[in-house]
């Protein structure tokens, strides 16, 4: 598969930090999974989160939207001290979206109907929520999907459905939480080239974590690794897979993504 992302988009993204840890440790009884993890992701930036199974790349998606809290240190959301706010808060004051890795919408309802149910949660305004949907059925070509159930769609499709239920609030911040697991290379493709046209049309500000290396590092602009509940390297995709301790950490000595 080809590299889609073949420059780092540069022109409108700055170093303000839009989500930010300071010093976060968490324990779940004597397990230490995270551990004093000090990070930024900054605005405009398509930021990429790997490591090995259980090392807490899902936990820090929970601790962004608030699903759980730390045990120590700070989380800020565009220059915010949030360590304490509510999860609704986040989502309505900061714009967070959330893509989890399974399920996120409602089985039996149609496709359709699962966006028609949670714009009337998201938009107060009623005339603004049919705008919305068609546009996001046209944006994703669902068109032809719109009445059938959502058991019923294929992986890539039910991906899509999920990712346009996150965008209806119109998030400036987008968290991924293994968008490619257990998908095929066309679908992904397809995916990657989402991910890039919402930071380059939307300004959407991106976090991805995923087990698929070269599927992730293709499409981010920073990337860091995870183990034992540090950070162990942060970079550019390029220069990551370079990086002595992420191969020691990840990725081994064999590792190429392009």
């Amino acid at each position: 598969m080809a590299i889609i992302k073949k420059f780092r988009i540069k022109s409108f993204k700055n170093t303000n930090s839009i989500i930010e840890f300071n010093n976060i440790s968490l324990s779940y009884g004597n397990r230490l999974i995270l551990d004093n993890l000090n990070f930024k992701i900054n605005e405009g930036q398509i930021f990429g989160m790997l490591g090995p199974n259980g090392v807490g790349k899902s936990t820090i998606f929970n601790l962004i939207t608030g699903l759980i809290s730390p045990n120590n240190g700070k989380i800020k959301i565009a220059g915010q001290d949030v360590t304490n706010y509510p999860i609704y808060l986040r989502t309505k004051k900061f714009k967070v979206g959330y893509v989890p890795q399974y399920g996120g919408f409602f089985n039996d309802l149609t496709l359709h109907d699962n966006l028609k149910a949670i714009s009337e949660i998201v938009l107060e305004n009623k005339n603004f929520r049919t705008e919305r949907i068609d546009y996001l059925v046209s944006k994703f070509e669902l068109d032809n999907l719109k009445d059938i159930k959502a058991k019923f769609l294929s992986g890539g499709q039910k991906k899509k459905l999920v990712i346009a239920l996150s965008l209806l609030s119109e998030p400036k911040v987008l968290l991924l939480d293994e968008c490619f697991a257990a998908l095929d290379v066309l679908t992904i493709k397809m995916l990657q080239e989402i991910i890039v046209n919402l930071q380059s049309e939307h300004r959407i500000t991106i976090c991805i974590c995923d087990h698929q290396a070269r599927d992730l590092l293709v499409c981010v602009d920073m990337a860091m690794i995870l183990s034992n509940g540090k950070i162990v390297a942060q970079d550019t995709p390029s220069n990551l897979v370079n990086n002595t301790n992420a191969k020691n950490a990840y990725f081994g000595d064999n590792f190429k993504f392009n």
